[in-house]
């Protein structure tokens, strides 16, 4: 298996009729998933998604793929092609329109009518191209046909990328559901037929490689459901994507079947499920959907109330109710569950989210303890039939965090794959395929662009290491007036700090010593307001980490009278 080495260089010209493949995102981590496909001096993008920020990452709204690579080649774009309408393949597509409105977005209608809701709040009209399963699209130099597969949102599709290369089948995200709530299964009579045709390069969903054998069907949820309902005597709040449109329409149901009314909470969870409805995704059983509003004027044992934030997100209703700040109050006794599973990286949110639940006296019920959700993701059983029965040339394990892409490197090794033939990237690793071989070549700068309220990419890593110093280490700030003539200190030093347990008294055996020091300094020649503000820095930032086993910002001014 080729593994991309930190000290790859800037990859050499494309070889004439080759394919180069780059990912923006998805790639070592779960969520921004974005492909871009290189043939002839064209482009085309295969999904365009957000990332959530962590704890460690505080402040950012999102986190965005890194443009960077494609910024002075938006005129080569042929299209944005989007494999289904969750934000971790979606919500990156406003932020690339803004730099080039024009650009073709494709995708299935759902997927479509999610994207362009998001974008009239950016205030763009896109140039959109609706396709179907079965159907085919020339996009400039690649010929892309569509396939279905089955996934936890509706018309979700993969793509195969026909070019003089040879051909790509990329799954997007999917899974094996034999027994779809839509009945609409993953199409494997046409993976095979494509196989049969010849795969040079297969890339695959890798979230669930880890996991042995066949996701759970979804229809196994629903009995589930309404056991619960039928065990709760007061208010259910179920919590859930914005976009999960078959997990929504199981809450209506069992609401149906228990005689409770549902009103949806947060303003992407009532915009999505108005787009599903409307478009006959959604199947809302007559009298159920009520507005939050009249929630109030029903007794507890008939509401039902589906939101957003299952994955702990700081600013999603569930979050917001579990901390007391939403105009939804949990009560003793209300039932929460939590119908979704784990992404990576958010379990401390999560888990903190079902601590004040509990702690607010309600009952949790989320995927530890009960069965409320199962994933949208092949895990390894599925895997392998895939591999099987597509029997592809190269394989490129994407979607997911490195120990996930390896797993699923060694699934297909397992089925027969060479290992020289199975790629394994990162993140801004070019890969070609030349001649019918896939290797690495490079890598170009590829980094995170976070989004700050209005602002796109002007947050630095450095930035929010700040960031964190201040909200774990806290904050020192020291003013000191020096006269240059005399090469005494008249005013000062001023010391006052934020985020200390001990009052700024305990500063007062320190000042001496800066009065010391810059003294000392100036007296020894030094009259650079810089140098002393090091010194001053130096000096404090010792004697705190000492004395108070604290790393704070120290903010060092110095002024000449």
């Amino acid at each position: 298996m080729s593994h991309p080495h930190p000290e790859l260089s800037l990859p050499p010209a494309l070889p004439e009729g080759g394919l180069r493949i780059v990912a923006l995102g998805g790639l070592g981590e779960v969520g921004r998933n974005m492909a871009v496909l290189e043939h002839a001096g064209r482009l085309l993008v295969i999904d365009c998604g957000v990332l959530f920020p962590e704890d460690s990452q505080p402040g950012v709204d999102l986190i965005l793929p890194d443009f960077e690579y494609i910024a002075d080649r938006l005129g080569d774009i042929e299209a944005i092609v989007l494999t289904h309408g969750h934000e971790d393949h979606i919500g990156g597509v406003p932020y690339l329109l803004r730099m080039r409105q024009d650009i073709p977005v494709v995708g299935s209608r759902l997927t479509l009518a999610f994207v362009e809701a998001k974008l009239k709040e950016h205030r763009i009209r896109p140039v959109t191209r609706v396709v179907a399963e079965g159907e085919s699209a020339q996009l400039g130099v690649f010929g892309c046909e569509f396939v279905a597969v089955n996934h936890s949102i509706p018309d979700a599709l993969a793509v195969a990328v026909t070019t003089a290369a040879g051909t790509v089948l990329h799954t997007g995200d999917f899974k094996m559901d034999q027994l779809p709530l839509d009945g609409r299964i993953t199409d494997l009579r046409s993976f095979a037929r494509l196989g049969e045709k010849g795969v040079d390069l297969f890339m695959v969903d890798s979230t669930n490689a880890e996991v042995p054998g066949f996701v759970t069907p979804e229809v196994e949820i629903g009995p589930v459901l309404d056991v619960t309902f039928g065990q709760s005597d007061k208010r259910i709040i179920v919590a859930s994507f914005s976009s999960h449109v078959h997990r929504v329409q199981q809450v209506l149901d069992a609401a149906a079947n228990h005689g409770r009314r549902v009103a949806l909470v947060g303003r992407s969870m009532i915009r999505n499920m108005g787009i599903a409805a409307e478009l006959g995704y959604l199947k809302v059983p007559d009298g159920v959907l009520i507005d939050l509003k009249k929630v109030d004027s029903l007794p507890d044992d008939r509401v039902v109330l589906m939101c957003t934030g299952s994955q702990g997100e700081p600013m999603a209703a569930l979050s917001r109710m579990a901390n007391g700040d939403h105009k939804v109050q949990v009560e003793l006794g209300d039932t929460v569950i939590l119908a979704s599973s784990l992404i990576p990286g958010n379990e401390n949110a999560v888990f903190r989210i079902i601590n004040g639940l509990t702690r607010l006296g309600a009952r949790v019920v989320h995927g530890g303890n009960a069965k409320v959700h199962v994933s949208g993701h092949a895990s390894a059983g599925e895997l392998v039939y895939c591999y099987n029965i597509i029997r592809p040339r190269n394989v490129m394990p994407v979607h997911g965090e490195v120990r996930h892409l390896v797993a699923n490197a060694a699934l297909a090794v397992k089925t027969g794959v060479p290992a020289d033939r199975v790629v394994l990237a990162e993140d801004g690793v070019v890969v070609d395929l030349v001649d019918g071989r896939a290797s690495v070549v490079g890598a170009v700068p590829c980094g995170y662009v976070y989004v700050d309220g209005s602002s796109v990419g002007e947050i630095t890593d450095a930035e929010l290491k700040d960031r964190v110093i201040l909200g774990e280490e806290g904050f020192v700030s020291i003013f000191a007036v020096v006269d240059s003539a005399t090469g005494k200190v008249i005013a000062g030093p001023q010391i006052l700090a934020r985020g200390f347990a001990e009052d700024d008294s305990v500063f007062d055996e320190i000042r001496p010593q800066v009065v010391q020091a810059l003294e000392d300094a100036i007296a020894g020649g030094a009259t650079d307001t810089h140098r002393l503000q090091q010194i001053m820095r130096r000096v404090v930032g010792r004697w705190v980490s000492g004395r108070l086993r604290r790393r704070p910002m120290i903010v060092p001014v110095v002024v000449e009278a």
